[in-house]
C-alpha cells in the first residue's frame, strides 16, 4: 500500500485536534494530550517532560504508580507530542506553562487536602520548579530528574557542556533536506518532521550526555521549544527568587553516565532549595526516567511514600 505523502499523519503523527480518538483535555484555551492512570482521590502525581518541546512517551513507565496509590497524570505541553499545535505568539513568555500546569492540576484536584506532586525530567524539571517557585504551598514535594539549571546562566552553562543543538540556526535549516520534499504541507508538520531529525542526533549513542540510544516519542514541538530558547535569551529566567520558602523536601536524582551534569552540578543547581536529597541513578545517561528506570523507580516511589 503506498500512502499519499501529503495525507496528515504520514510525517507526523495527528494531534489531538485532528483525531478525536486520542485522550484529550481543554486546558487554558488549548486542546492538550492528556492521559490519567490511578485512582481520582488518590495523592496526584503529575509527570512533567522535557525538551522544550518533548512530549511524556518515555515517562509512561511512571504509570506504576498508580498500583502505588497514586493518580497519575501524564501531558504534553502545549504545542508539543500529540497536543494542539498553536501560534508562536502564544509563547510571549514563559509564564504560559506555568498558567497551563496549574490549570491542569486545579482541574484534577478534588479537595484541598489532596497532596500533588511534581516529577519533572530535564526542562520538565526546570518548569515544576519554576511552578512552586510561583505557587510552593500547592504542591507538597517535587522528584527533579536532571534540570538544566534554575536561571538561564545555568542553563547556558550546561548546554555549553551538553549535546544541545541550535535548530533554528541558519547554517543547519540550510542544511536540511530540500523544501520541495515538504512542498504543500502542514508548517507545523515540517518544522516538526525536521525538529525530531536534530533531537535524534543529540541522543544518539555516545553522546557526552549518556544514553544508550534513541528513546521513544510521537512527535516533537518546533515552535515551542524555539519559543522557550527564545525566552530565555530575551528575556532571561530565574525560578529562584522564591524557593527558599518552600518548606518540603525535594529528591533531586541524577544520572551516572551524563558526563555534562554530575554530582558537582546537581548540588550546583539544587541549592537554590533549602532542603534537597540528592541521589546517583546508576548505569544511565540524561534519559533516565527511560533507560535508567528500575533504578530510579525504587527511589523516587521512597521518596514520594514519605511525603504523602
Amino acid at each position: 500500500m503506498i500512502l499519499d505523502p501529503l495525507t496528515p499523519g504520514t510525517l507526523v503523527p495527528l494531534t489531538v485536534d485532528q483525531d478525536s480518538s486520542l485522550p484529550s483535555l481543554q486546558i487554558n484555551g488549548t486542546l492538550l494530550h492528556v492521559e490519567t492512570y490511578g485512582k481520582p482521590t488518590d495523592p496526584i502525581i503529575i509527570m512533567i517532560h522535557g525538551g522544550p518541546g518533548g512530549d511524556y512517551r518515555s515517562l509512561l513507565e511512571a504509570k506504576a504508580f498508580a498500583n502505588d496509590s497514586f493518580f497519575v497524570v501524564f501531558y504534553d505541553q502545549r504545542g508539543t507530542g500529540l497536543s494542539e499545535r498553536v501560534p508562536a505568539s502564544d509563547f510571549s513568555t514563559v509564564q504560559i506553562m506555568i498558567d497551563d500546569l496549574d490549570a491542569l492540576i486545579s482541574h484534577f484536584r478534588q479537595s484541598d487536602d489532596q497532596k500533588v506532586f511534581l516529577v519533572g525530567h530535564s526542562w520538565g524539571a526546570m518548569l515544576a520548579t519554576g511552578y512552586i517557585n510561583e505557587y510552593p504551598g500547592k504542591i507538597d514535594g517535587a522528584v527533579l530528574a536532571e534540570p538544566g539549571g534554575f536561571t538561564w546562566d545555568q542553563v547556558m552553562e550546561y548546554l555549553s557542556r551538553s549535546n544541545h543543538i541550535d535548530f533554528f540556526s541558519e547554517a543547519l535549516n540550510d542544511a536540511l533536506f530540500p523544501e520541495q520534499i515538504f512542498a504543500g504541507r502542514d508548517e507545523d508538520e515540517i518544522l516538526d518532521y525536521k525538529f525530531a531529525y536534530f533531537a535524534t542526533f543529540e541522543n544518539a549513542p555516545g553522546n557526552t550526555i549518556g544514553n544508550a540510544g534513541p528513546y521513544p516519542f510521537w512527535r516533537s514541538g518546533a515552535v515551542s521549544s524555539n519559543a522557550m530558547i527564545e525566552i530565555g535569551e530575551t528575556q532571561g529566567l530565574d525560578f529562584t527568587r522564591h524557593l527558599q520558602d518552600y518548606d518540603k523536601r525535594v529528591l533531586f536524582t541524577y544520572s551516572e553516565l551524563n558526563t555534562a551534569y554530575g554530582e558537582d552540578w546537581a548540588q550546583t543547581v539544587g541549592a537554590a532549595y533549602p532542603h534537597v536529597e540528592y541521589h546517583l541513578i546508576p548505569g544511565t545517561g540524561h534519559e533516565l526516567l527511560y533507560f535508567g528506570w528500575d533504578a530510579f523507580y525504587p527511589i523516587a516511589l521512597t521518596y514520594l511514600n514519605q511525603m504523602k
